[in-house]
């Protein structure tokens, strides 16, 4: 008996929406050590778990490289550092679903830039609409925590455009491999000079871990499985609920309720997204027929 295509499409579907669920879970367990130690350190322990993962399952090939491969991997590591260091930042000063739904302003920029398409302005505007709607609440947004936000939007962006270059020169996942070592270098330092002694605690790097992989390992390997009969246009779509996950794993982690205007705001930015996924979408895509770009791509370890 053969499958209707609906019940082949729930499979992938599910593990994409276990990915997003478990990279914000990841995160409300994050925030909530905060207390005792630093965001820095923190997505520090992140990234070293990942990398270690990654190297290990992927065995990436350093000979035979020219500068430019390393200078764009370089760059790709560097954005993945600054975005993860820039969205649990912001974590540690405004609610978690909101800081999410800022950063994605930076991917659905990105995903708008250069359209000539008029109907393409409404989901530029409405975007717009969440963000102002942010605003409209008792209790103001701490700045430096919107500021912070808006550069893991960024660096989620450049991250994207990098992730492109990386799979054109870095065979397989070799090239997320590398960047996330690099990633996890660069913030090696940062992170012993703001963590404390709390980071040496054996309860803190057991959960860093336990971070580690709910926001990095399981999500990846569900994204890799599914995108293998996925298109990418329903995966876009799929990742443009990632405010709403957000604001979920707060609500049940760390008891953070938002108001119906914020609710709202989180809305209008999934809508935007997913209207720009579908509008930038070439019609009868593949499944996978990118999945070497997305073995560097962006997913859900841009959260």
């Amino acid at each position: 008996m053969t499958r209707s295509p609906s019940r082949a499409l729930l499979g992938p579907v599910g593990l994409v929406l276990v990915g997003i669920l478990s990279v914000q879970l990841g995160a409300a367990i994050a925030k909530g050590l905060f207390g005792e130690i630093s965001p820095t350190a923190m997505v520090w322990l992140r990234l070293v778990t990942s990398s270690l993962v990654l190297a290990a399952f992927v065995r990436p090939r350093l000979t035979g490289r020219t500068g430019r491969d390393w200078l764009v991997v370089i760059g790709f590591g560097v954005s993945l550092a600054t975005m993860n260091w820039g969205i649990y930042q912001s974590f540690s000063r405004i609610p978690l679903g909101i800081a999410v739904t800022i950063e994605f302003i930076g991917p659905l920029t990105l995903a708008l830039v250069g359209s000539r398409r008029a109907r393409d302005l409404v989901w530029v505007l409405l975007a717009g609409l969440g963000v102002v709607l942010l605003g409209f609440q008792r209790s103001v947004l701490d700045p430096l925590g919107v500021a912070y936000a808006l550069l893991a939007g960024v660096a989620w962006a450049a991250y994207i455009l990098l992730s492109a270059s990386t799979g054109r020169r870095w065979a397989g996942f070799d090239g997320l491999a590398v960047a996330s070592t690099v990633a996890a270098l660069g913030m090696t330092l940062p992170a012993l000079l703001t963590a404390g002694s709390g980071l040496w605690d054996g309860r803190i790097l057991l959960l860093g871990a336990l971070v580690g992989v709910l926001s990095s390992v399981i999500p990846y390997s569900c994204e890799l499985v599914a995108l293998r009969s996925l298109r990418p246009a329903v995966f876009g779509i799929l990742m443009s609920l990632e405010p709403a996950a957000a604001a979920l794993a707060a609500i049940v982690v760390l008891h953070e309720h938002l108001a119906p205007v914020q609710w709202l705001a989180i809305a209008c930015v999934v809508a935007a997204s997913i209207g720009a996924t579908r509008s930038g979408s070439a019609l009868g895509e593949p499944p996978g027929h990118d999945a070497e770009e997305h073995a560097a791509g962006p997913g859900t370890l841009a959260t």
